[in-house]
């Protein structure tokens, strides 16, 4: 549970630390500033930054049901969180799995990827992408 959490929580850290510093030297106005950039950082690569995850089965049976693609994921990777924020309020349109939380997803991926976990990867009924750019992955989901 902890490795998912993790790149966030850095990333906070980081921040807290550096607005200390500027707080220190009296650049309020840098430390405010940088310090909500540091939390907003936190909060789009943390796992409550991504619509809520479900399982490879689940999100296989959904997909079978309603053609809406699967995106395989895991927090605290940049381009996951490139997607998600590029997609907007399309991201929850998509079924999300969270390879670090269902080894079904981490699979998944590996049998798409050739034995490597690169995320994000995008799987349709016919075809599967992956690190796609934000427009592909958009137009699949309309």
């Amino acid at each position: 549970m902890l490795r998912r959490w993790l790149p966030s929580i850095v990333i906070a850290g980081v921040g807290v630390f550096l607005v200390g510093v500027w707080i220190s030297d009296g650049r309020i106005a840098a430390a405010v500033i940088m310090g909500v950039l540091f939390a907003a950082g936190a909060v789009v690569l943390s796992p409550r930054g991504f619509p809520s995850s479900i399982s490879d089965a689940e999100a296989r049976e959904a997909s079978a049901r309603d053609g809406r693609p699967i995106v395989y994921w895991r927090p605290g990777c940049p381009y996951c969180a490139r997607l998600r924020v590029s997609l907007g309020r399309h991201a929850s349109r998509l079924h999300w799995v969270d390879i670090w939380q269902d080894p079904a997803g981490a699979a998944s991926v590996r049998d798409v990827t050739g034995g490597d976990e690169t995320v994000p990867t995008v799987v349709t009924a016919g075809d599967s992408f992956v690190n796609p750019s934000p427009g592909l992955v958009r137009r699949l989901t309309l």
